[in-house]
């Protein structure tokens, strides 16, 4: 859905009451989709939206870290969390249950990560090896959020092969990967801490003299 028919209009609020924790309808390994259908637990489109679950509670470990230590970065990684929440909303809706103003990424988040991307990572020097996690918790904590979204990613690309997603959930999660990888540069670099460079030779074969 494009992205012009959303302008000027909100996403429904959240319709729910949550009285009871467990229900036990799950104790045979089935739940529900939003629609009502029942599945198993182990389908695709539990698994795409599980894990986005998963990485939901990384980033939720990373604002902390950001609030401490980085405060320009805690409230884009806060936005984050509620964009993969409505991610989750979409991907747990067949297409023929998806409401008009159910919420879901759109165009609009894929451009502000774009714009984000762009923006921190014109203060980094170019890279000349790839890096390892490391130097900061920060860091090694947005590395395990760029890993996990990666995982979401892959996926949501096998959800597609077999069901219709929008489009914009990829798009969404692979632009979302990327700003990982920049953020977890961007506050080494704000902290003014090195970063930990891949080095072939570091490993137990490279280091002979040492045997």
């Amino acid at each position: 859905m494009p992205d012009s028919e959303f302008d000027q209009k909100k996403f429904d609020p959240p319709r729910l009451a949550l009285n009871r924790i467990y229900t036990k309808t799950g104790d045979q390994g089935q739940t529900h989709l939003a629609g009502g259908q029942r599945v198993s637990k182990d389908t695709p489109r539990i698994e795409c939206y599980g894990t986005v679950d998963e990485l939901n509670a990384f980033v939720g470990m990373a604002v902390i870290s950001s609030a401490e230590f980085v405060p320009a970065l805690a409230p884009i990684l806060r936005r984050v969390q509620h964009e993969l929440f409505n991610l989750g909303s979409i991907l747990a809706t067949k297409p023929e249950d998806v409401h008009p103003h159910q919420a879901r990424v759109t165009e609009a988040e894929v451009r502000q990560l774009e714009i984000e991307i762009d923006r921190m990572n014109a203060d980094l020097a170019p890279l000349r090896s790839f890096v390892l996690p490391g130097g900061t918790r920060l860091n090694t904590e947005l590395h395990a959020c760029r890993t996990i979204c990666r995982r979401a990613e892959r996926l949501a690309v096998t959800l597609a092969r077999d069901e219709p997603i929008p489009a914009e959930a990829i798009q969404y999660l692979n632009r979302l990967s990327d700003a990982f990888f920049v953020w977890s540069r961007w506050v080494n670099h704000v902290l003014g801490v090195a970063e930990v460079l891949w080095e072939p030779n570091q490993a137990a074969s490279g280091n002979v003299s040492g045997l």
